[in-house]
C-alpha cells in the first residue's frame, strides 16, 4: 500500500483529539498560548533579587556568580476554585499545587469537548503524570501537619500517586484511572496508553496528559559546567550555541475518544492520533541519563508504521529538544534516521520537513512537556500554520545532511493535494522511555444545515455574580468573531455541556448578533427583558426539560469556566511560608474539656467557628478519614475513645462534643477503635 492510499485507508483505528486545555508560562489559557507561539514569544521569566528574596529565596545563593534567576513560571498556580471540587479550606491548603491545577484543567479540557464535567461520557479513563514537588517535600517531612489532618490524609492529598484517582472522584469518571511517571516523557505516555486503551475497548473517553509545578515560587538555578541548564536562561534548541534547558512549570490535559465514536456524536475533533509508540533504550547508551539513538528511532518509525504512514510522509515534528549539546544531537541523529527512510518527497514547500521545540518558548515542563509539545502541534495544525523555535541564530551544522529543517520564523503550513497535514511529535524521559506521536489535521467538518431563525434560549450559571458576569461576556465576545457557531449548536452545548451552578441567567436570540448583545448587555447588569418559561425553570434550579433546536445539533468549542477561586498557598522548605497561618478557633463552650473537644471538631472539619458546630457531621464537610483522625487526635490528646458509630448520627456538632465529654466522664469506651487506626496508621 502506498502512503497516498495509506492516508485515505480506513480511519477506525484512529483517535480523535476532541477537547484540550492548558496552562503554561505566560499562557493563562490556550487561546494566549498559541499567540505565544505564533508571535514567537519567549515566556521564561526573569527574576528580580527583589522578587527572589520575596519568595524566600536565600540571599547567599543569589550572590553566587552561577545562580541564573530564571524560570518557565506559572503564574497562580497557588489559586484553586475549592468549593467546586467539594475540598474545604484545611484541605484545600494540604492538597497540592499540582492536584489543583490539574483538577481545575481537567474540567476545562472536558468543557472544550463539550461535555459538562460532572456528567462526562461513561467510561471515561484517566491517564495523567506529575512531577516532584516541594509542597509534597514539604508535606511529607511536616509532623505537625500529620498531627493535625493524619499521616493517610497527607500522603493522599499530595502524593502523584493520586493525581489521577481525584480527578476520576472529583469528576465521578468511572474507567481506568492510572497515574503514569515516565520522567520526562510522562504525559506523551499517558496519551499513548489513553490511545491503546481506547483502541482496545478499556474505555470510550479518555482525558491525558501531565502537569509540573515543582514549586509555585518565584526561583532560579545554580548553572553547573557540563550540567543541563543554560548558564543564561534561555533554552535554544539546536542552535550552535545551545548549552542547556531552563526548567518550567505547565499543566496540559487532552480528552480523546475513538474517531468513528467522536463523528458519530458530533464532537468538536480538533484534530486525529493515527499512531503512537513507546520503546526503551534499554542498555544501549553511554549512561543512565543519556539518550540512545536507536529506540529512539525505533519509537519514530514504529508510531509511523502503526499509522500505515512512512515517516516521510510528516511535514513537521515537534521534537524533545531540551537544547543541550548531547540530547540535541542524538536526537537529530535519531528522527534523521527515520525521516529519511521511505519515500520521501520535500514536504513543507520544498523546504524539507519542519522541526522545532517548545521547550525555548517555556522551558522544560518536565512531567507535562510532552503535553504541551502535542497542544502546540494540534494548535498548528488547526491554524495551518508553523510557529518557530525562538531565540535560534545558529542552527546546528548537522542538520545540512538532514530531512529536517529547524523552524525560526513563523511560516503557512502548505496544504497537499494527496495528503493531509501530518506532524509526528517525540518525548524522551530520564531513564530511556521514548515516545512518538503521529497527529494528522482534523476532518473537515461538513457545514451545518442552515435552520430557520427563532428565539432560543441560552442558559448560563457559575459560583458567584462576578463569574456569571465573565462567562456571559467572553460568550458574547465568541459569538462576535467571523467562524462563531451556529445558535442551535451553542445552546445545544451550553445546555448538555455545562455543570449548572447556583448563581443562573438567561438570554433570548434569534440569531448570533442579537445573542452577543444581550449576552454582552447581562454581563453589564442588564439581564434581558425577555422573559421564557423554560428558562424561568433555569433560574430556579429546577431539572429542565428544554424544548428541541432547530436542525441536528452538535457540540462545539465555547469559553470555558472562569475560574476564580483564592490563593491556598503552597508549603515550602525555606523561607516565609507561602500560605497564611489558619485563624484560631475560639469556641465557648460550657466546660474546659467541651471546649478543648470543640476546638478540635473546629480544627479538623475547618469550621468558621463555633457557629459551625450547629451543623451535623456530614453537613460540615466530614468524611470516614476525617472521622477516624478526629477520632486519633481524640484519643491522643485529650484521652477519649469515641466510637465512629458517633459522627454518623443525625446529631449537631454541638452535642456530638456533649456527648464526646459525657463518654470521657461515664468511662465508655470502643475497643475496636484501637485495631482500626492501628489499620488506617499502617496504611501510611
Amino acid at each position: 500500500m502506498t502512503t497516498e492510499e495509506a492516508a485515505q485507508h480506513d480511519l477506525e483505528p484512529a483517535v480523535a483529539v476532541v477537547g484540550m486545555s492548558g496552562r503554561f508560562p505566560g499562557a493563562p489559557d490556550l487561546d494566549a498560548y498559541w499567540a505565544n507561539l505564533r508571535d514567537g514569544v519567549c515566556s521564561l521569566s526573569a527574576f528580580t533579587e527583589k522578587e527572589l528574596l520575596a519568595d524566600g529565596a536565600d540571599p547567599a545563593e543569589l550572590r553566587n556568580p552561577a545562580y541564573v534567576p530564571a524560570q518557565g513560571h506559572l503564574a497562580d498556580a497557588d489559586r484553586f476554585e475549592a468549593e467546586l471540587f467539594g475540598f474545604n479550606r484545611t484541605e484545600a491548603a494540604a492538597l497540592d499545587p499540582q492536584h489543583r491545577v490539574l483538577l481545575e484543567t481537567a474540567w476545562s479540557a472536558l468543557e472544550d469537548a463539550g461535555y459538562a464535567p460532572l456528567n462526562a461520557p461513561s467510561r471515561t479513563g484517566v491517564y495523567v503524570g506529575g512531577s516532584p514537588t516541594e509542597h509534597a517535600l514539604a508535606a511529607g517531612t511536616d509532623p505537625a501537619l500529620a498531627a493535625s489532618i493524619g499521616a493517610l490524609q497527607v500522603r493522599i492529598l499530595t502524593d502523584r500517586e493520586f493525581l489521577a484517582p481525584w480527578i476520576s472522584y472529583r469528576l465521578g469518571l468511572d474507567g481506568p484511572s492510572m497515574t503514569v511517571q515516565t520522567a520526562c516523557s510522562t504525559s506523551l505516555t499517558a496519551v499513548h496508553l489513553a490511545v491503546q486503551a481506547l483502541l482496545l475497548g478499556e474505555c470510550d473517553t479518555a482525558l491525558a496528559g501531565g502537569v509540573a509545578i515543582g514549586t509555585v515560587r518565584r526561583q532560579g538555578y545554580v548553572h553547573y559546567q557540563g550540567g543541563i541548564f543554560s548558564p543564561d536562561g534561555r533554552c535554544r534548541p539546536f542552535d550552535e550555541k545551545a548549552a542547556g534547558t531552563v526548567p518550567g512549570s505547565g499543566v496540559g490535559v487532552l480528552v480523546l475518544r475513538r474517531l468513528e465514536d467522536a463523528l458519530a456524536d458530533g464532537d468538536p475533533v480538533r484534530a486525529v492520533i493515527r499512531g503512537t509508540a513507546v520503546t526503551n533504550d534499554g542498555a544501549g547508551k553511554v549512561g543512565f541519563t543519556a539518550p540512545g539513538v536507536d529506540q529512539q528511532t525505533a519509537a519514530i518509525t514504529e508510531a509511523w508504521a502503526a499509522a500505515g504512514l512512512e515517516p516521510s510522509a510528516a511535514q513537521y515534528v515537534e521534537a524533545h529538544g531540551t537544547g543541550t549539546e548531547l540530547g540535541d544531537r542524538i536526537e537529530l541523529e535519531a528522527a534523521s534516521a527515520a525521516f529519511a527512510a521511505g519515500d520521501r518527497r520535500a514536504p513543507a514547500g520544498g523546504a524539507g520537513i519542519g522541526l522545532g521545540s517548545v521547550k525555548s518558548n517555556i522551558g522544560h515542563a518536565d512531567a507535562a512537556a510532552g503535553a504541551a509539545a502535542l497542544i502546540k502541534t494540534v494548535l498548528m495544525l488547526e491554524h495551518a500554520t508553523l510557529a518557530p523555535t525562538v531565540d535560534v541564530t545558529s542552527p546546528v551544522a548537522a542538520l545540512a545532511d538532514s530531512p529536517l529543517r529547524l523552524v525560526t520564523e513563523a511560516r503557512q503550513w502548505p496544504a497537499r493535494p494527496d495528503l493531509p497535514r501530518l506532524a509526528g511529535v517525540t518525548s524522551v524521559g530520564i531513564g530511556g522511555t521514548n515516545v512518538h506521536v503521529v497527529v494528522q489535521e482534523a476532518p473537515a467538518r461538513g457545514p451545518r444545515a442552515e435552520a430557520g431563525a427563532r428565539p432560543t434560549v441560552l442558559p448560563l450559571s457559575a459560583r458567584t455574580e462576578h463569574q456569571l458576569a465573565l462567562v456571559a461576556s467572553r460568550l458574547g465576545a465568541r459569538l462576535r468573531e467571523a467562524d462563531a457557531p451556529a445558535l442551535a449548536d451553542v445552546a445545544h452545548t451550553l445546555r448538555t455541556g455545562r455543570v449548572g451552578m447556583p448563581v443562573r441567567a438567561y438570554v433570548v436570540a434569534a440569531g448570533a448578533q442579537e445573542a452577543s448583545d444581550r449576552l454582552m448587555a447581562l454581563a453589564e447588569g442588564h439581564p434581558d427583558s425577555v422573559r421564557d418559561p423554560s428558562g424561568e425553570a433555569w433560574l430556579r434550579g429546577e431539572e429542565v426539560t428544554w424544548p428541541e433546536l432547530d436542525g441536528e445539533v452538535r457540540r462545539v468549542r465555547l469559553p470555558a469556566y472562569p475560574f476564580a477561586g483564592e490563593s491556598h498557598g503552597a508549603l515550602t522548605l525555606r523561607g516565609p511560608a507561602a500560605h497564611p497561618p489558619a485563624e484560631a478557633a475560639a469556641p465557648a463552650p460550657g466546660s474546659e474539656l467541651e471546649a478543648e473537644v470543640a476546638e478540635l471538631v473546629i480544627e479538623a472539619l475547618d469550621l468558621d467557628g463555633p457557629a459551625g458546630l450547629e451543623k451535623t457531621y456530614f453537613e460540615a464537610g466530614g468524611d470516614s478519614l476525617t472521622a477516624v483522625h478526629l477520632a486519633g487526635r481524640l484519643r491522643d490528646e485529650l484521652d477519649i475513645d469515641v466510637p465512629i458509630q458517633l459522627f454518623l448520627e443525625p446529631i449537631t456538632l454541638k452535642e456530638m462534643t456533649i456527648r464526646i465529654v459525657e463518654i470521657k466522664e461515664g468511662g465508655g469506651a470502643d475497643g475496636a477503635l484501637d485495631a482500626l487506626l492501628a489499620e488506617f496508621e499502617a496504611e501510611s
